[in-house]
């Protein structure tokens, strides 16, 4: 696991989109051959989506022969919901880019069968060839997308029941009320996740210290589904000086060596 400890949430999300963005030129997707990704919503992608529109406006990259796989939707809201994850994208990001919108994919919350639209989802991501990068944020309590604690390691795509520390960090967005927040979402399972190739992980913020701190140097456990980078081939995670707070003074020393970053 690579771990790259930057000075602030602006640092890591123009690090995060210029990683992003060296990806998909150096593969150099074509129409026959995309670049497949798995994408996040909330607050910490934002600023990633944000340094993405503005280096593609600029003629740096182009998302044409991108496939994205969003990680999840909450259950029983229809996409024209203000706080649905596919209104999220297309105001945060799709909209502003060149993607093609049969190439972006997200799970329908309003699905008449959950489990099924879970297999199709599966499904879709095989016939793509499985996904190239995956990118994610970072739970209070370590979730990744989201699979609570408990949620096995092996999990495929999925309805999940949310956890209440994510139903309370949620609440920001429903008007600071957590009655207002779906208690269920689709999300792609964690087996799903580090099939990727390339897993990258975004970590901002003081609250998210704990679970940077379990995922780096607690064991690999399914009560802290991050630990599950510990055992991937390829991973790496972009995260602010506050997010690193309560990691060690040897783990960060050696993390910032080791990435030319003292």
């Amino acid at each position: 696991m690579r771990l790259l400890i930057l000075k602030d949430y602006d640092d890591v999300c123009i690090r995060t989109a210029n990683y992003i963005i060296e990806r998909i030129n150096a593969f150099a997707p074509t129409r026959e051959k995309p670049f497949v990704m798995a994408l996040p919503t909330g607050s910490s992608a934002l600023g990633v989506y944000k340094n993405l529109i503005s280096a593609h406006k600029e003629g740096k990259v182009s998302f044409s022969n991108v496939v994205s796989f969003n990680l999840d939707e909450y259950l029983g809201l229809p996409g024209d919901h203000p706080q649905s994850y596919r209104h999220y994208m297309k105001e945060n990001f799709f909209s502003s880019i060149d993607i093609r919108s049969e190439n972006a994919h997200i799970p329908d919350g309003m699905a008449d069968d959950p489990e099924e639209e879970c297999n199709l989802y599966e499904e879709k991501i095989r016939v793509h060839g499985g996904i190239e990068l995956f990118i994610g944020g970072m739970g209070v309590n370590g979730h990744i997308a989201f699979n609570e604690p408990g949620t096995s390691l092996a999990s495929r795509t999925s309805v999940q029941i949310l956890a209440r520390d994510t139903i309370i960090a949620n609440a920001r967005f429903f008007d600071g009320d957590p009655r207002k927040v779906p208690v269920k979402a689709i999300t792609m399972g964690i087996g799903t996740a580090t099939e990727s190739r390339e897993m990258l992980i975004i970590s901002s913020g003081r609250q998210k210290a704990k679970a940077l701190k379990d995922m780096v140097e607690g064991p690999l456990s399914h009560w802290n589904p991050l630990s599950c980078l510990q055992i991937h081939p390829k991973a790496v995670v972009f995260c602010d000086e506050d997010a690193a707070e309560e990691l060690k003074y040897s783990t960060v020393r050696y993390y910032k060596h080791i990435e030319g970053l003292e």
